[in-house]
C-alpha cells in the first residue's frame, strides 16, 4: 500500500490549526529564549494574539516584545495577571516560581498554560490542580512533545490498529547537552529526568497510559559542569509484558549523536528520530517509518513528516486549552493528567535513590 493511500487520515489526527472561534488573547509570563524562539513563532503561525508580555527583566521583554509585536509590556506581574485584554497566561518561568503564579492566576480567575515540570513536587501539583477546580479555571502543562508530528503519527498509528496490540516503546537518546544556556539547571539536584525525559515520559502515557511500576539508574560524566544526572537508564513496566524503556545520555564526547525511538507491536513497528536533537537548537527535519501486516505496508514505509518540534509543536498544548474552555472538556496536556506524569518523574527519582523498582502513584 502506497504512502498517500493512507496518511491523509493520519495527518488530520495530527492537524494543530486553531479554529477562529476557539482562540483568545494571550499573555505571556517569561520573555527568555524558549519563548522567543518557539511560543511566540507558533502562536503566530496558528494566529493566536499575544496581547501582552511580562519578565523580571523589562529589557529583555521590550526586546521580544518589539520583534514579535506585541503590543504592551507590563512591569509587574500583578499587572499583566489583572489586565483586563490577558484571557489566558502563558506562564514560561523556572519551575521554582511557577506554583505561587499559579496561585495568583487562580486567583483571577485566569486560564493558564504552565510550563513543564508542572510543579516541583507531586503534593504541590495536587495542590494547585485543586485550587483550579475550586476556581473553575482551566489549567494545561506545556507538554508539546507529544504533539510533535512524528510522535503524534505515531500515537494516530497506534491507535488506528495498525502495528496491532503496542508491545514495547524504546527511546534512545546519545547526545550531547550544553547546560549552561541554562544557568539555573546547572546546579539543580534534578536534572536529565525532570528537564528532559520528562518529554518522553509524557510522550510514552499518551500512548500506554501509566505503567505499573519502574526502575532507574542514573549517573554523570567526571568533569562535568551540571550537578544533576545526565545520564539515565528507565525502565516502566506494564500489564501484560508490556514495557517502555528509555537509554538517555547527554555527555557524548564521540559526537556520534542519535535520538531514535521506536514502537513495536504484534503486527508492526513503528520508528522514528528526533531530528531536533541532532542539531539543537536548529535541528533537522524528522523521520517516521511505518512497518504493517495490518494494511501491508511493503517494507517500511515513510511518513512525510513536514513540521519540527520548535517551533512547530508548541502551539498543540495551547490549541488543547483553549479547545478545553470552549467545550468544558479537559485539555490532552490538562494539569490533573499531567500529574500521571510528576507521578512518573517521582517514582523514577525514587528508584534511582534506592535501586529498587518503585509503584507509580498515579
Amino acid at each position: 500500500m502506497s504512502g498517500p493511500e493512507i496518511w491523509s487520515d493520519v495527518a488530520h489526527d495530527v492537524d494543530l490549526a486553531v479554529p477562529p472561534e476557539l482562540r483568545r488573547r494571550i499573555g505571556v509570563i517569561g520573555a527568555g529564549a524558549i519563548v522567543d524562539n518557539a511560543h511566540l513563532p507558533a502562536y503566530a503561525a496558528a494566529g493566536l494574539e499575544v496581547v501582552a508580555i511580562y519578565d523580571l527583566d523589562t529589557e529583555r521583554a521590550a526586546d521580544v516584545a518589539s520583534r514579535h509585536g506585541i503590543p504592551t509590556i507590563h512591569t509587574s506581574l500583578e499587572d499583566l495577571l489583572d489586565d483586563p485584554a490577558v484571557e489566558i497566561v502563558d506562564i514560561a518561568v523556572v519551575a521554582s516560581a511557577q506554583p505561587q503564579i499559579v496561585r495568583q492566576a487562580v486567583a483571577r480567575g485566569k486560564h493558564m498554560l504552565c510550563q513543564k515540570p508542572f510543579a516541583p513536587d507531586l503534593e504541590t501539583g495536587r495542590e494547585l490542580v485543586e485550587l483550579a477546580r475550586a476556581a473553575g479555571v482551566h489549567v494545561a502543562v506545556n507538554q508539546q512533545m507529544r504533539f510533535e508530528e512524528g510522535i503524534a503519527a505515531a500515537r494516530s498509528i497506534v491507535q488506528r490498529g495498525w502495528i496491532g496490540r503496542p508491545t514495547a516503546i524504546e527511546f534512545r537518546t546519545d547526545i550531547v547537552t550544553d547546560w549552561s544556556d541554562w544557568p539555573w539547571l546547572l546546579t539543580s539536584d534534578r536534572l536529565e529526568i525532570s528537564y528532559h525525559s520528562i518529554h518522553y515520559l509524557d510522550s510514552i502515557r499518551s500512548i500506554l497510559g501509566d505503567p505499573e511500576r519502574v526502575f532507574c539508574v542514573g549517573g554523570s560524566r567526571p568533569g562535568q559542569a551540571a550537578r544533576g544526572e545526565t545520564r539515565t537508564m528507565s525502565t516502566l513496566v506494564y500489564p501484560d509484558g508490556v514495557s517502555a524503556v528509555l537509554h538517555v545520555n547527554h555527555e557524548n564526547i564521540a559526537g556520534d549523536f542519535r535520538a531514535e525511538f521506536r514502537i513495536d507491536g504484534s503486527e508492526g513497528s513503528v520508528r522514528g528520530t528526533l531530528g531536533l536533537l541532532y542539531d539543537y537548537p536548529h535541528g533537522r527535519p524528522d523521520t517516521l517509518e511505518l512497518f504493517s501486516r495490518v494494511l501491508p505496508t511493503d517494507g517500511w514505509l515513510p511518513y512525510p513528516v513536514t513540521r519540527r518540534w520548535i517551533p512547530d509543536a508548541f502551539v498543540g498544548p495551547m490549541a488543547g486549552l483553549l479547545r478545553a474552555i470552549a467545550d468544558g472538556t479537559e485539555a490532552p496536556t490538562a494539569a490533573a493528567d499531567n500529574l500521571g506524569t510528576l507521578a512518573l518523574v517521582e517514582a523514577l527519582y525514587t528508584s534511582m535513590s534506592t535501586h529498587e523498582a518503585q509503584k507509580v502513584d498515579a
